[in-house]
């Protein structure tokens, strides 16, 4: 279990858990969102399963923002006092972890639906 969740956090395939999913990570600065590979370089397994099927990653990047931004709030109240900077600080912060936020939404949407294949498995 430890190790899926490391696995998760280096980007690897989910099925596999060799080769890497993402083939950059993006730049938010420079506007670059991650790329990913379309398959697993690996093992072949096929990372979008179907027409759509990253759209429930949304939720899970919505439920990501939201922890950080409650993780954000409660750290930088107690050094910004005014309403507006706080407000400003959190939507910078937003922006600039909107790429880790896409990048690993797709991950965990991932690892959450798929069985890993029992021939890869060694023991």
């Amino acid at each position: 279990m430890l190790s899926r969740v490391i696995n998760l956090l280096k980007g690897k395939c989910p099925n596999c858990e060799k080769a890497k999913v993402f083939t950059s990570g993006g730049n938010i600065l420079l506007l670059k969102t991650p790329k990913m590979h379309s398959e697993c370089t690996v093992c072949g397994h096929s990372f979008e399963k179907e027409p759509g099927y990253f759209i429930g990653a949304m939720y899970v990047s919505y439920g990501l923002t939201v922890a950080e931004s409650i993780a954000i709030f409660l750290i930088i109240q107690f050094f910004i006092t005014s309403i507006p900077y706080l407000v400003g600080t959190l939507i910078l912060a937003t922006i600039l972890l909107s790429s880790l936020n896409y990048k690993y939404s797709r991950l965990i949407w991932m690892y959450l639906f798929t069985k890993k294949d029992q021939e890869q498995r060694i023991f």
